[in-house]
């Protein structure tokens, strides 16, 4: 191949499909985990490698040019059949394999107590967990499906549908009965917040209910806690609450297990909806596989038991 027949690298194709499909830079740079000077660059050496533009800027924002779009549409349909090629590369010799991508929270609070009885319903299904902390990082080449908590006012992540799995879910605030031993009552919001723990997750992400929004929203005064328990890890809290460290918020659904055994239990009696939905990500024109059929049919729309 001459040097005038050469492709332009892949990095720069990347670029230019995630900023045509946004519109913008600095969403492409966001999904690409890079920055907007990154991309203008990867850009700009495409367009002198075609030696025409690709974007013109108006008083709309960005948009592709007349060359742009016609580009666009090809680059688009050529990264997706080469994404789905590498998936199927990857996957050949296993056929039966489904990669799960997740957080570590819910792998470990929910998806971990679920996957027995998906492989007792199919036992020839291999499993595979990916955790990875933010949906929207998530390369789709990686997984076959995903389940977060996914905001119905926030846009899908890039490629992925979500569909929920929970519905009217609520936030809750909860304890080990060992903690409501070892301490005097809860009395109260106030109280909680004077002489009891709070166990309080950092550098949340978009699905994490802070305690502040969840005290605010029921129409309680926030004041920092005298005593919390901070981490950047949800199920380092988690196993803290459960070795009777102190209150954590918690999604009922999610932890369902947990408070029907008793191993916690409310510590007050207040309730709010959650401001997102467990939901499973499935990423779009893309052909589903077996094993991913069956595990969305599974999780999605599972049997009815059978009248008596």
């Amino acid at each position: 191949m001459s040097a005038r027949d050469a492709l332009p690298p892949l990095q720069c194709l990347r670029a230019f499909e995630a900023a045509a499909r946004h519109g913008s830079f600095t969403q492409a740079g966001r999904e690409l985990n890079l920055t907007q000077s990154a991309i203008s660059r990867q850009i700009k050496r495409l367009e002198e490698d075609l030696s025409r533009p690709l974007f013109a800027r108006d008083h709309d924002g960005l948009r592709p040019t007349p060359a742009g779009e016609n580009y666009y549409r090809v680059v688009r349909r050529v990264l997706r059949e080469l994404a789905d090629e590498t998936t199927r590369q990857r996957r050949r010799g296993n056929e039966r394999q489904l990669t799960l991508a997740t957080s570590p929270a819910i792998a470990s609070t929910w998806l971990a107590r679920q996957l027995p009885l998906f492989r007792e319903a199919h036992p020839d299904i291999e499993l595979r967990i990916l955790t990875v902390e933010d949906p929207y990082r998530l390369d789709l080449a990686e997984f076959d499906l995903g389940i977060y908590y996914h905001l119905s006012h926030e846009i899908d992540p890039p490629g992925l549908s979500a569909d929920p799995i929970f519905h009217d879910e609520e936030v809750i605030a909860v304890c080990s009965p060992t903690y409501l031993e070892c301490h005097d009552a809860i009395g109260g919001p106030h109280d909680l917040l004077t002489r009891h723990t709070l166990l309080i997750v950092e550098d949340h992400f978009r699905d994490w209910l802070t305690w502040q929004h969840w005290f605010e929203s029921l129409g309680f005064d926030w004041q920092e806690p005298a005593h919390s328990l901070r981490a950047n890890s949800y199920q380092l809290l988690l196993h803290s609450a459960l070795a009777g460290q102190g209150v954590i918020l918690c999604w009922s659904k999610l932890l369902k297990d947990d408070i029907t055994q008793g191993r916690l239990v409310k510590a007050l009696p207040q309730t709010l909806p959650s401001i997102g939905t467990l939901s499973l990500l499935t990423p779009q024109h893309r052909h589903m596989s077996q094993p991913a059929q069956r595990f969305t049919q599974w999780l999605l729309h599972p049997p009815q038991p059978a009248a008596p």
